[in-house]
């Protein structure tokens, strides 16, 4: 005779009464793992009551059981050893028994439930990898793996993986990242930035996998992997020059590129015509089709590596190509016709005329070592040509009266074809005959938009026949036009009357693109007779020269609000930027290492790629990075908050596994269970739960409701509006009749969140 006491839960069975053309087949569930005392001794047995075995019932015999686990006694299944479910998953038993003389069976189907009991291992016991120079933070360039013996569709076979420790901690601490999920390992912002193989070439990483799900209390192991660090040769290509109108065949291999990191894909980015530069899966670049200088004559080509699946794995290198020019433009007159005047008695040497042809070719080249001649018919003699390049000048040689018509020729040689004429009008005037000072004429220079403030334009010197050193002498500059707003001011030495011309505010070329300046020089006495001329005033000439500058986004920071649970593809906000030299702007995400949202690339339209929950993440902060479409290394960068509104997609339910637990009668004093629940959603849509029991009498006879936090409403109901994440009630028995042994059904206790009106049930069990 046995008798069975209750100490402990340890594992659990499943049961199910089958029927079947051989009889009822038994299957356990729920079942308790027991300890036995049987003759004085403790033994481990788990048991089952069968029902369907009568109580007179003799001859009892399992079968299907190799090894000896299973016997019946007193009507009871029991196993005389533990069970393992990694050994065998389930048993198919057969009890045989008479029965008023007649044999008769059914059929027990035992399903061992898994218990954690094994430790998750690597996979590999010698675990390395390499990681390339130049790898982008995030790219995985390796995965360890890992496995465990219990159950997968449990928590005791689901792993995760941590980075423990790192030799040597240079030249960061925090070099390497490992996925806790997939077990990737990729480099951190400091190891994608400050890798260097010279430094450290090879790295030890201590790693851990951990079952349950990471939970502080599960089984764990630790490895070791190995990381070498290598070079790469990726990096930007030598410049190449090539020249314009080629003849082909097409296309014609200019340069090529190669990740040493595996397999990967090329793309080219860049202000050029579709086509014109293509690159295929070796990297090599080819020319398709003849270019034109005239039209472009440089081209900055951005090389784009990625892995198949689309993501970049290193920031992208650039190839810059010049085209060289071939003699294709003939030179040309901006006018087909010149008048000038020459006043009468004009005295020898005056420039009376300038003439200049222009060409489209490479100023660098001999295509533009023009010449300017005189063709029929043939100049008067009174007039001296000076001809420097394609710039010809012509001075009074001789007296001046009467009118002529010279004609000009431009052209590169007196055999070469490319040629184009001129005519100029010199006429004889009478208007003036007393000669004028010419006003001095400065420049033009030439600043970059980006000269450092007080920067040299120029100096200028007054020349002043009075006695050196004295007041008469002296000479004071001033900027009389040109400078009202103060871009530039003047710094006089007073030893040699020289003035120079100072840049005293940040040049604007998009503002102003020009400046023509008015510089008077005066005595600080005045003049005994006469009066201040031209002589006394100069004009400086200066021209700003554009320099790229980067974009300007409209804002620093973005908050942006969405819904939890919206499709998918629809823009939630768009970045706004500009560039002050009219460059296109690509845009692109950082900081969005789970790939929830997109941006397009020249709209800046922020896109949600898949459903955000709010419960796994309420806020969501990435970098946007907008850079100058022909100059990647000119960017901005702005902060986008996005915040999830909460909507009522969760149902309450109960906080833990309440079907194990059971009360023993008839004793019921001192017999409770304590029960929790929670709502996952916010306060406004799961913040008030109702708990109850069902309107029965006997149910509500045998059991009563409890709280601990939260405010009863009236006996049997629990109401509470509450800030905690957990609401908790203690259910305990009042007296209840051994004789009807009725159990607490899974209709009798439930919860409620009035906002979503769902019922959750709990079942227990009275033994």
């Amino acid at each position: 005779m046995l008798s069975f006491v209750s100490l402990e839960l340890c594992s659990w069975w499943y049961f199910r009464l089958l029927h079947s053309a051989q009889g009822p087949i038994l299957k356990l569930a729920s079942l308790k793992t027991m300890m036995v005392f049987s003759h004085g001794t403790w033994l481990s047995h788990i048991f089952v009551l069968l029902p369907n075995l009568p109580a007179t019932s003799t001859d009892v015999v399992v079968t299907g059981d190799d090894e000896g686990i299973f016997g019946v006694e007193a009507g009871f299944l029991y196993a005389l050893k533990p069970l393992d479910r990694e050994k065998q998953p389930s048993y198919s038993l057969q009890v045989s028994f008479s029965a008023s003389v007649q044999s008769q069976s059914f059929m027990v189907e035992v399903c061992v439930i898994d218990k954690n009991d094994n430790v998750p291992v690597f996979i590999e016991e010698s675990m390395r990898g390499s990681v390339q120079l130049g790898l982008l933070k995030g790219i995985s360039f390796m995965q360890v793996g890992a496995s465990d013996r219990d159950d997968r569709n449990t928590a005791h076979a689901d792993l995760r993986f941590s980075l423990m420790d790192q030799t040597p901690r240079i030249p960061s601490s925090h070099m390497f990242f490992i996925d806790s999920v997939t077990g990737e390992v990729s480099l951190t912002e400091d190891g994608a930035s400050t890798l260097d193989p010279e430094m450290c070439g090879r790295y030890k990483l201590s790693v851990m996998v951990k079952d349950m799900g990471g939970k502080p209390n599960a089984f764990f192991s630790t490895g070791i992997v190995t990381v070498e660090v290598t070079g790469n040769t990726w990096a930007s290509p030598d410049p190449v020059r090539l020249q314009e109108n080629l003849p082909g065949p097409y296309p014609i291999p200019i340069s090529q590129v190669k990740w040493s990191g595996g397999l990967v894909e090329y793309s080219l980015e860049g202000e050029f015509p579709e086509m014109l530069f293509t690159v295929s899966r070796e990297g090599v670049i080819s020319l398709n089709a003849p270019l034109d200088r005239e039209t472009q004559d440089q081209f900055q080509i951005s090389i784009v590596v990625e892995r198949p699946d689309g993501r970049e794995i290193a920031k992208p290198v650039e190839l810059r190509v010049m085209v060289g020019d071939a003699n294709d433009n003939r030179p040309t007159f901006p006018t087909t016709q010149y008048h000038t005047v020459v006043k009468e008695l004009a005295p020898r040497g005056t420039e009376i005329l300038t003439v200049q042809a222009a060409d489209n070719d490479d100023p660098k080249t001999d295509n533009v070592e023009k010449a300017l001649e005189w063709v029929t018919p043939e100049c008067p003699c009174f007039f001296q040509q000076h001809v420097i390049g394609f710039v010809g000048s012509w001075q009074v040689s001789g007296e001046t009266h009467g009118i002529s018509d010279p004609l000009a020729q431009a052209g590169r040689s007196e055999t070469q074809p490319f040629q184009w004429r001129a005519t100029v009008i010199v006429t004889q005037c009478f208007t003036d005959t007393q000669p004028k000072s010419p006003e001095i004429i400065y420049g033009p220079f030439h600043l970059a938009e980006d000269a450092p403030l007080g920067a040299t334009v120029t100096a200028v010197s007054a020349w002043d026949a009075d006695e050196r050193g004295g007041d008469s002498w002296q000479v004071n500059y001033r900027l009389e036009s040109g400078n009202e707003e103060e871009v530039f001011m003047l710094v006089t030495d007073k030893q040699t009357n020289e003035v120079s011309l100072i840049l005293s505010k940040v040049l604007d070329f998009e503002r102003e693109s020009e400046y023509i300046l008015v510089l008077s020089a005066q005595n600080p006495v005045a003049l005994v007779r006469g009066r201040y001329g031209p002589a006394s005033t100069a004009t400086v000439s200066i021209y700003v020269d554009d320099i790229n500058e980067g974009p300007i986004l409209s804002q620093s920071h973005y908050e942006v609000t969405v819904r939890e649970g919206e499709e998918p593809g629809r823009v939630i906000a768009t970045i706004r930027g500009y560039d002050p030299d009219s460059h296109p702007i690509r845009y692109s995400l950082r900081g969005d290492t789970k790939r929830y949202f997109s941006i397009g690339k020249y709209s800046g339209e922020l896109k949600t790629v898949q459903a955000l929950d709010r419960e796994e993440n309420s806020t969501y902060t990435m970098e946007v990075m907008a850079e100058d479409g022909r100059n990647s290394s000119l960017s901005a960068s702005t902060l986008v908050t996005v915040h999830i509104l909460d909507v009522n997609d969760n149902s309450p339910v109960l906080v833990g596994d309440y079907s194990w637990k059971y009360l023993c009668t008839p004793r019921w004093e001192d017999q409770a269970l304590v029960l929790a629940s929670r709502d996952s959603d916010g306060p406004q849509h799961g913040g008030r739960l109702n708990f109850s029991l069902r309107s029965d009498a006997t149910v509500r006879g045998n059991w009563k409701l409890t709280p601990i936090n939260g405010l009863p409403h009236h006996p049997d109901k629990l109401s509470s509006v509450f800030s905690l994440t957990h609401l908790y009630f203690i259910l305990t028995s009042r007296k209840i009749n051994t004789r009807s042994n009725q159990p607490l059904r899974p209709s009798d206790i439930l919860v409620t969140s009035p906002a979503v009106e769902i019922v959750v049930y709990i079942t227990m069990t009275i033994l």
